[in-house]
Parts: C-alpha cells; sequence; structure tokens
C-alpha cells in the first residue's frame, strides 16, 4: 500500500491505483468550477484534471504529453492529468485554479 496526501486527507492505496479514481472515491474535489460536470470522465482527452504531483508515480505517455502540450495547458509545465497518473509510492498532490486547473493560485494542497 501506498499513500496520497491530498486535499487535507491521506488515503491509501494499491500501487499502481489510478490517482482520479482514488481521488473521487474518496471525496477529493479534482475539479474546479462546472468541470465537475463537463470533464471526459477519464479518458485524458480534456485536461481539466490537471494536478501537480510529488512523488513517484507512472511516467508520462503521449496521449497525456499531447493533452498538456495543448492551451491553456503548457509543456513546460509540471502538471500531471491524474487520469493518466498510477501511483507508484507516497505522493502529494496539489491543485490550482482555473478551469482546467492550469491556473496559478492554489486551490488545494496536500495539507489543505
Amino acid at each position: 500500500m501506498v499513500n496520497i496526501q491530498a486535499q487535507g486527507k491521506i488515503i491509501s492505496c494499491a500501487r499502481g491505483a489510478n490517482l482520479r479514481q482514488v481521488l473521487l472515491k474518496n471525496g477529493v474535489n479534482l475539479y474546479n468550477s462546472n468541470a465537475s460536470m463537463i470533464n471526459c470522465r477519464g479518458i485524458g482527452t480534456c485536461g481539466t484534471c490537471a494536478v501537480v504531483i510529488e512523488g513517484e508515480v507512472s511516467e508520462a505517455q503521449w496521449r497525456e504529453k499531447a493533452r498538456l502540450f495543448v492551451p491553456p495547458h503548457s509543456p513546460d509545465s509540471d502538471q500531471r492529468l491524474s487520469c493518466h497518473v498510477k501511483v507508484l509510492g507516497d505522493i502529494k498532490v496539489t491543485k490550482y485554479n482555473g478551469f482546467w486547473g492550469q491556473g496559478s493560485k492554489t486551490v488545494w494542497t496536500p495539507e489543505s
């Protein structure tokens, strides 16, 4: 088991679990504004589940990289799409503002 720290919660999950699924299952508010209703439901095409992750996770694959290359995201950003991330070790997750989570202001941190 590994631990995810997000929005003031510590969540245990199996190594290799999908980050988006674990966060939503445990009541973490992953989407900003209307993105909670208008999103791709985890297939990786919308980009609204973008978060910043500290810790050991899977490498980004071509589909995730392609989506993060398209505005409003940036290929220079350290954000990841939670729907494409497999948790491999203990991690900390931070969410930023903006419809796609691409903003510069913190919405929630691992601690709050």
